[in-house]
Formats: structure tokens, sequence, C-alpha cells
């Protein structure tokens, strides 16, 4: 058995999850979604890469893998992945000093007075304990309550239904998330997407709604945005049997999701987008986007290629850029920037390889140029796309730190004074 050639293989797999996780593969070819899972899975979970890597060399050492050279290099190679491994911990946990920064920048210096600092300290300490660190995916939490696909239309298709996450214990007029998925607008579940930011909320007091919606190819934009607009007029008429508040929703989601959100967050009461329901009010009083994608057109030319483009144009889309400008226009969060929007905390990972950071921070420069309402942004350090789809240390601190901004939204806006008197306080 050629141990020491299986080692040195071994530990070339390794080293390159570790370096998909430093420098990911963002120019579109057959190694971009490759290099975007090795890079996502070694990023967030790093300790157990160096756990699953230091059993491989203790079995390979002990089967007989350094009596040759190939070993030998394949120990240098191992050692060299464990050091980089390592470094990505502290990494993570600047996340936190990221996150808060961000807060003080939008919100101010005392906006953890004026929401519950008993509460967000309690959020900060409760946010995925150790046990769940160990333990990534375990995605329940036996305090919250999940009552699953429930119809928001009467229509019958399978895509209409919606999941509630409410707290075991009685709750009544509570803040209300909803939570729109991602998956490149094509693939994902209501299911599969910020359970650990849901499950928190939950957990502290906060209905969370997770809603599904037609995907393409098998309809086009602006379909996907309607059936959210649906969620949210099924949110306001029926949210109180849960016991949320009708009148305090914030709208939340990653990728697709995080460019959904920020539209219905954008375009609260326009008719093109609530067929039937015109009359409806689809505002929403806080939006916090994951790693969206903001504008269709590309007009700050921030993609790293063309492939996003085509793909827009032939699957979500379904027309052409150069033909339809304007419908491009209209779809992208970037050109529906105005000075009534709610307060927002985008949040990208400044490793993400499938949809630009630089196009995220066009983003927040627009919307702190037009809107009147806070605007945070934390530019989460070594975080690739999806970084908060399972429990991590860094999932842990931007969860805390949506807490601790919604907390104080909803303080806010108790209080009476709204996203103008809180944009004073920046």
């Amino acid at each position: 058995m050629p141990w020491p050639w299986l080692f040195l293989g071994v530990t070339l797999v390794g080293a390159w999850f570790t370096f998909n996780a430093y420098l990911p593969h963002r120019r579109l070819g057959p190694l971009t979604i490759p290099s975007f899972f090795a890079g996502w899975l070694t990023s967030e979970l790093s300790t157990h890469h160096f756990a699953w890597q230091l059993a491989a060399t203790v079995f390979f050492v002990w089967m007989g893998a350094l009596e040759a050279w190939p070993g030998w290099l394949g120990l240098g190679i191992t050692l060299a992945s464990w050091v980089g491994l390592l470094a990505m911990v502290p990494v993570s946990g600047r996340a936190q000093h990221v996150v808060e920064e961000a807060l003080l920048d939008a919100l101010g210096d005392d906006y953890a007075r004026e929401g519950a600092p008993a509460l967000a300290e309690a959020a900060r300490a409760a946010a995925a304990p150790r046990g769940r660190l160990l333990n990534p995916f375990r995605l329940h939490d036996p305090d919250v309550q999940r009552i699953g696909d429930v119809a928001y239309e009467p229509d019958g298709h399978p895509r209409h239904r919606l999941d509630v996450y409410r707290p075991r214990a009685d709750v009544r007029d509570a803040p209300v998330l909803l939570q729109i998925h991602g998956g490149g607008w094509v693939i994902g579940d209501k299911r599969q997407q910020a359970l650990p930011l849901m499950l928190h909320l939950a957990a502290r007091g906060w209905i969370c709604v997770a809603t599904n919606y037609r995907r393409s190819p098998q309809v086009a934009f602006p379909e996907h945005l309607v059936d959210c607009k649906r969620a949210l007029r099924w949110i306001r008429e029926h949210i109180a049997e849960y016991g949320g508040n009708p009148d305090f929703v914030v709208a939340t989601g990653g990728s697709a999701g995080g460019h959904l959100s920020s539209m219905v967050a954008l375009t609260a009461g326009d008719a093109r987008y609530q067929p039937g329901f015109e009359g409806v009010d689809t505002s929403v009083q806080a939006c916090v986007p994951f790693y969206g994608v903001y504008d269709f057109t590309n007009a700050h030319e921030k993609w790293a290629h063309g492939g996003i483009q085509s793909f827009l144009e032939r699957v979500v889309m379904q027309k052409k850029l150069d033909e339809q400008r304007k419908a491009f226009e209209d779809a992208s969060p970037m050109h529906r920037v105005h000075a009534d929007a709610p307060p927002f905390f985008v949040i990208h990972g400044s490793h993400d390889s499938l949809a630009p950071v630089e196009e995220a921070r066009q983003f927040v420069r627009r919307l702190r140029r037009n809107s009147r309402a806070p605007v945070a942004y934390a530019e989460v350090p070594g975080a690739q796309h999806a970084f908060e789809v399972f429990h991590s240390l860094r999932t842990r601190h931007v969860v805390a730190g949506v807490d601790r901004f919604l907390d104080c939204i909803h303080a806010r806006w108790r209080a009476g004074t709204g996203p103008a008197a809180a944009a004073s306080a920046r």
C-alpha cells in the first residue's frame, strides 16, 4: 500500500480547501462552484477542518506514511495548512468588532440604551451556544415552535407556502421577521437558510416567517417579488393569530433573497408588483439583506465576469438588457433607492466569490446619499457567500449584531421616533 503517496494526496486536498478560504476563485469557469464550496465550508468550520486533518495525519503516520519522501512532503504541506486554518479563528472573531462599529456608525453611540440593554446583553450571550459551535448543523431549538407549510395564497400552488417560527411561550404584538430564501432565483427552500437568525430571534420573542416563492425559469421576474409581497399581505392579515404585530415587519434574506428583501423594502405600494391587492400596505420597518445582488444592469461594472448578465437575461428576466434596460433597472435595488427607504443593515462577506462585495459597497453609498433612515454596513472579514446558513463563530457575532440593530429600530418605532429621528442620531 503506497501510504506516503496517499498521504501526500490527502494533504493536497486539505491544503486546497484552506487555499480557497483565503483566495476563492471569482472568475467564471469549472472551478467557480467547487472553489466556493471549499472556501465556504473551510472558512466557517476551520477548527473542524483542523480536527479531521489532524486525525488523518495521525492515521497515515501510524500506517507508515513517513517511510518515504512523499510522506514528509505531505507532512510539510499539512503543517502549513494547519497554520492557515488556525489563523482563520481570530479573523472570524473580528466579525464582532466590525458589526459593532457598523451599528455605532449608523445608529449613534447611544443606540444600546434606546433598546433594551439587558436583552441585548442576553442576546450576545445566547447567540449560538458553544454546543452549537461543536455541532453547527443543529438547526432547531426546543424553545421555538415551527408551524410549517401554511398557505399564503388559496390557489394551491406548492410554492405558495410559508413557515412560522414562534416562541413556545405565548406572545402578543411581537415584532415580525420576513425571511426570503436565496438560491439564484432558481433553487432554494424556506427551510434551508437563515435558521440561526430565525431560531435566535424566535427564542427572544419574535415571530419569524420564512416564505417560498415561485422560481425561474418557470416564471420570470417580477413574479418572485410579487409572491414575496403576497406573503407580506398574509402577514398583515394573519400574523396576529400567531402573536405577531402586523404593523412592525422586517424583511431579510440572503443572495437572491437579499435582492428580493431589498426590493420589498424599496417598492412599498408599487401597484405593478401587487396585482389584485394594490391597496395593501406592503411597507416594512427595516431591511437586513445578506450578500445580495443589487444591480441587474452592472452599471458600475462590479461583476467579475459576464456570466451573471447572461444568466439574468436567459433565466431570471427572460429578456435582453440591451433591448429592455428599463426593466432591468426596475428590478435592481440600486436603481430603486429613495429618500423614504426604511432603515437598512447591509451585510456582505469580504471574500464573497458569487455576489461581488464591491456592488454591496456601491449600494450602501447610494442608500446613504439618498435615504433619510439609518444605513448600517458590515463587511465581514473572511466571510464567503452564505456564511450564516449554519452555526459558526462568525455567524454567532453577526446574528447578535442583527439582533441589536433590530432591537434599536423596534424601540425607536415603539417610541414613535421613526426612521427620520433615527437618522438624526447618526
